[in-house]
C-alpha cells in the first residue's frame, strides 16, 4: 500500500517548483479546452465540482502528449450576491473574503493534481481584468446596444432595496423576500438594458455551426422563442388603436376577447371609468406575482374586464378587451387574441368568464380547443383552407387593406444589466445636468472602497452614498455617476479570452491589439467546454451575444466561441439525493484525500459512470479504486517483476494485449468514455499479473496512459521504478501497432439458406477450402446437411459460410 500523501505532495511541489504546465504557445496543433470556472463561495469545493474538471484534466493532459499546445485554464467568477450579502451581515470587506475564497479553492484544485497554469487564472474582481468588462460595455454603448430604460423589478420596501430574482420567495402565492420574507412588488425602475434581442437571428443562426447535444441547442432555441405571425390593427371604443401579435392569423374570425398584460401602459386608456377600481386592484396584485407563476399553464386563468372593446377588422363584431396576468408585457405587443375554440388557454378563460366560443376550423369534438391542422369554417374570406394557405391569405389581406403585416417576435427579453449592488463592476458612465450619459474614457473606473455598503433606500446602489465619488467635475462641468453595477453575468461573458491576454505580470494584453488578435487567430474556438447543466441557458447566450458582438467589430475573427459543450451530470448523495448541508449528505473531496489520495479520488469519480450521468456516491466504490491503485503500484515495487527490453514467444499474447489496449483507451479518451477507458487499464494490469517479466517500454508507457487519469502514481513510479528525470507529462503518447490488433482466428457463422445454423472458429484467411473441411467436421453442421449435397457453397472471406440446399 503506498504513501498517498508523502507521494502527492511530493509530486505537486514539483510540477509547481518546474512549471510542468507551463502555458506554451508553439505548436501549429492546438487544444483549448475550458471548465467553467467557478464562483468562490465560502463552503469551497465540493466532489461534484470535480468531476468535471477531472474530466478536462485527463483531455488536457492526453493532448499534451500527443503534441498539441493545450490551454487548460482555471480562475474565479468572483463578483456577486453572496460575498455582498456576507460583508453586509458581518461588516467584513467583500473583497478580502473574496480573497480567502479564492484561496481555499486554489488549494483544494491544486490538492487534485489539475493541471493549471496559476500564472494564467483570471479573477472578475481584478481591476486588471474588469477593465475589459468594461470596455466591451463601452463598445456596446457606442454601437448602440446598451441603454437605460424604466424597467420593472422585485422592490423590497422593508429592505429598501431591489432584490435579485433568487432573492425572492413565493409563499403563500406571493412575492416575498428571502431575508426576513418581507412583502416584494413590481417596480419600475431606470436600469442599464442590452439589446440582446437585435442578436436574436445570429445566435439561433450560430447553433447550427456548433457541436453541442440537441437538448441543449433546444433549450437556447426554445429560450430565444422565435415566433412568425402578424401584428393586426384593432380600433377601440375608447378611440385608442391597438396592435397585437398572433402567431395563428388565420384565427381571427374565431377572436372572442382580447387580453392585455396588466403593466401594458394602454391599460389605463383602454379602462373605462366605471371599472377603474376593479382594474387597479387587480393590476396591483399582478404585481405581487413573477413571471414564471404567471405563465404556470397548470394554475387558474385570472382576468378582469376594462369596459372597452375592439373592432375586428374581418368581421366588425365587438370584442371585450381583458386584463389578464397571464399575458406578459414583454412578449410582442403584451396584448393577445383570445381563441378559445383553438387555443386551450382561451377555452379555459372563456369558459370561466362566460365568453363564447366560435369554432372556425373543423373538428368532431366541441368540449375542448382544437389546436390542429384543419380546414376552416365560418372564415369568410378563408373558408375551405388550411391552416399555412389561410394565414398566408390573411397576412396578404393585412398588408393590403394597411390594417397590419406579417411580423416575426421572439421571447426572448433585452438583458437586464444593472444590480443596486456594491460588489460589481461600476458602470464607465457619467450623467450630465441633462442626464444625458457619457462614457468614461479612463479606464478600470476603479470600484471605490467603502466601509458602508448596505442598501441605499432609495432603490439605488450603495455606491450613491459615497457623495466623494459620485460627483465628477469636468471642465467646470458637474456630472455624476452611474450608480448600478453590473451582474455576475458580465465577468463571465468573455473570461475565456481573459485566459488568453492574461500576462505573467499579472496585467492583460489590450482586448483589441494585434497581439491578442494573432492568439485569439489560433486559439478561437474553444475546442471543448465542460460545465453544470444549470449554465445551459442564460451564461451561454449571455456569452455567445458578446462574442457574437465582438466578431461584428472585428475583435474576434470566429463566430462562436465553444465548439463543443458537455454537460457533466451530477454527483449526488450517498442516500441518491442531491448533495446539501441540510441533508447532511455532502461528501468533502479533502477527506477523501486524507483517506484515499486524490489519484483514488479521480479515478473514482471517472469510473462512476459516463461524464453525463448523474450518479450517487459510494463509499466503497473509492475504497475499490484505492485497492486498484494499490495493485498497479504492487506490480510495479513489490511483485518482483522483471523489466526486459524484448519479450519471449511465450509472452506473444501480452504483446497483443498492449497494442489492444493502447489503440482501445486511445479510441475511449477520445470519446471521453474514461469510465470504460479505466475497465481496459484494470483489464491489460489483470494480464500482466500473469507474467513474471515485462517490456519494459510497455511498462513505461501504461504509466503515461495512467498519467492522465492518477497522475501522482504514475509520476512517482516513473521516476522511482524507472529512474527518469523529466517528468511523465512531458512524454509522447504511446502508439499501437495496428497488425497486433488484427485477431488470428476468427468467429465465421455457418448458414443453411440464409439462416444461421452455428459458428466456427477459423484461422484468418483461410482458403475456401480450408473453411468448408473444417465446417464438414463440426457436428451441428453434419447434422443439418444429413448427407444432402448443397446445389451451392457460397463465403465470403472471413465474413460467412453459406450452404444452399
Amino acid at each position: 500500500m503506498y504513501n498517498h500523501n508523502l507521494i502527492e505532495k511530493r509530486w505537486q511541489k514539483y510540477w509547481n517548483e518546474n512549471n510542468v504546465y507551463k502555458f506554451v504557445n508553439n505548436s501549429d496543433k492546438k487544444y483549448y479546452v475550458l471548465d467553467m470556472f467557478p464562483y468562490p463561495s465560502g463552503s469551497g469545493l465540493h466532489v461534484g465540482h470535480l468531476k468535471g474538471y477531472t474530466a478536462t484534466d485527463i483531455i488536457a493532459r492526453y493532448k499534451r502528449l500527443q503534441g498539441f499546445d493545450v490551454l487548460h485554464p482555471i480562475g474565479w467568477d468572483a463578483f456577486g450576491l453572496p460575498a455582498e450579502q456576507y460583508a453586509i451581515d458581518t461588516g467584513n470587506d467583500p473583497e478580502s473574503f473574496t480573497k480567502k475564497n479564492i484561496d481555499i479553492f486554489r488549494k483544494q484544485l491544486q490538492m487534485m493534481g489539475f493541471s493549471y497554469d496559476y500564472d494564467k487564472e483570471v479573477n472578475t474582481t481584478d481591476p486588471h481584468y474588469y477593465k475589459w468588462t468594461q470596455w466591451i460595455f463601452s463598445k456596446l454603448f457606442e454601437n448602440g446596444l446598451a441603454e437605460i430604460k424604466d424597467i420593472e423589478v422585485n422592490w423590497c420596501e422593508k429592505l429598501g432595496t431591489v432584490l435579485a430574482n433568487e432573492e425572492v420567495l413565493i409563499v403563500n402565492g406571493k412575492m416575498v423576500s428571502e431575508r426576513g420574507q418581507h412583502p416584494v412588488i413590481k417596480k419600475p425602475m431606470r436600469q442599464w438594458v442590452l439589446k440582446i434581442t437585435k442578436y436574436a437571428d445570429k445566435l439561433l443562426e450560430g447553433l447550427d455551426e456548433v457541436d453541442w447535444p440537441e437538448s441543449l441547442k433546444l433549450m437556447q432555441r426554445n429560450w430565444i422563442g422565435r415566433s412568425i405571425g402578424a401584428l393586426i390593427k384593432f380600433e377601440t371604443s375608447t378611440k385608442t388603436p391597438i396592435e397585437v401579435f398572433t402567431t395563428r392569423p388565420d384565427t381571427i374570425y374565431g377572436v372572442t376577447f382580447l387580453c392585455i398584460a396588466p403593466e401594458n401602459e394602454l391599460v389605463s386608456k383602454l379602462t373605462t371609468v366605471e371599472h377603474k377600481k376593479v382594474v387597479e386592484t387587480y393590476v396591483k396584485k399582478a404585481k405581487t406575482k413573477t413571471d414564471l407563476q404567471r405563465k404556470d399553464l397548470e394554475k387558474d386563468k385570472t382576468g378582469v374586464f376594462t369596459g372597452s372593446y375592439a373592432i375586428n377588422p374581418f368581421n366588425n363584431e365587438q370584442i371585450p378587451i381583458y386584463v389578464a396576468d397571464y399575458v406578459l408585457n414583454s412578449y410582442a405587443t403584451g396584448m393577445v387574441m383570445g381563441v378559445p375554440a383553438h387555443d386551450q388557454r382561451d377555452y379555459e378563460f372563456a369558459l370561466k368568464y362566460k365568453l363564447p366560443i366560435k369554432f372556425i376550423i373543423k373538428t368532431e369534438r366541441l368540449d375542448k380547443a382544437f389546436e390542429g391542422d384543419g380546414i376552416h369554417i365560418n372564415s369568410l374570406l378563408i373558408d375551405g383552407l388550411h391552416n399555412e394557405a389561410a394565414s398566408k391569405k390573411i397576412i396578404d389581406y393585412l398588408i393590403e387593406h394597411k390594417i397590419g403585416k406579417e411580423h416575426i417576435t421572439y421571447k426572448l427579453k433585452d438583458w437586464i444589466f444593472s444590480r443596486q449592488r456594491y460588489w460589481g463592476e461600476p458602470f464607465p458612465i457619467i450623467f450630465d445636468g441633462n442626464q444625458k450619459p457619457h462614457l468614461v474614457k479612463q479606464l478600470p473606473l476603479l470600484l471605490p472602497k467603502a466601509t458602508n455598503i448596505k442598501p441605499s433606500h432609495t432603490g439605488e446602489s450603495p455606491l450613491a452614498n459615497l457623495a466623494d465619488w459620485l460627483d465628477v467635475e469636468i471642465n467646470g462641468k458637474h456630472f455624476r455617476r452611474e450608480t448600478n453595477t453590473m451582474p455576475q453575468w458580465a465577468g463571465s461573458c468573455w473570461y475565456y479570452l481573459g485566459y488568453l491576454m492574461k500576462q505573467t505580470n499579472g496585467e492583460y494584453l489590450p482586448l483589441d491589439s494585434k497581439q491578442a488578435s494573432a492568439l485569439f487567430k489560433k486559439w478561437l474556438p474553444i475546442d471543448l467546454y465542460v460545465g453544470g447543466q444549470e449554465h445551459a441557458v442564460l451564461h451561454l447566450l449571455y456569452s455567445r451575444f458578446w462574442h457574437h458582438f465582438l466578431y461584428d467589430i472585428g475583435v474576434v475573427p470566429t463566430k462562436e466561441p465553444f465548439q463543443l459543450i458537455i454537460n457533466q451530470g451530477m454527483i449526488l448523495g450517498p442516500d441518491g439525493a442531491k448533495m446539501s448541508k441540510s441533508k447532511g449528505n455532502v461528501v468533502n473531496p479533502n477527506e477523501i484525500v486524507t483517506t484515499h489520495g486524490a489519484d483514488a479520488l479521480r479515478m473514482y469519480e471517472m469510473f462512476m459512470g459516463p461524464v453525463i450521468a448523474s450518479l450517487a456516491w459510494t463509499d466503497s466504490g473509492v475504497d475499490g479504486m484505492r485497492k486498484w491503485l494499490d495493485r498497479v503500484y504492487r506490480l510495479y515495487k513489490e511483485n518482483n517483476i522483471t523489466f526486459v527490453n524484448k519479450l519471449d514467444e511465450k509472452s506473444k499474447s501480452l504483446n497483443i494485449a498492449f497494442h489492444k489496449f493502447i489503440k482501445r483507451v486511445s479510441n475511449l479518451i477520445e470519446e471521453r468514455s474514461f469510465n470504460v477507458a479505466i475497465s481496459q487499464m484494470m483489464i491489460y494490469i489483470n494480464e500482466c499479473y500473469n507474467y513474471k517479466s515485462l517490456n519494459t517500454e510497455h511498462a513505461q508507457c501504461f504509466l503515461i496512459v495512467l498519467s492522465c487519469f492518477a497522475p501522482h502514481i504514475a509520476e512517482e513510479l516513473w521516476h522511482e521504478v524507472f529512474k527518469k528525470e523529466d517528468s511523465i507529462s512531458l512524454q509522447t503518447w504511446p502508439l499501437h501497432d495496428e497488425k497486433m490488433t488484427i485477431d488470428d482466428v476468427i468467429t465465421l457463422p455457418v448458414q443453411e439458406n440464409g439462416k444461421l445454423r452455428t459458428t466456427i472458429i477459423i484461422n484468418k484467411n483461410d482458403t475456401q477450402t480450408q473453411v468448408e473441411l473444417i465446417a464438414l467436421k463440426d457436428i451441428k453442421i453434419i447434422r443439418f446437411i444429413n448427407g444432402r449435397k448443397p446445389k451451392k457453397i457460397i463465403y465470403v472471406p472471413n465474413k460467412i459460410l453459406n450452404f444452399i440446399f
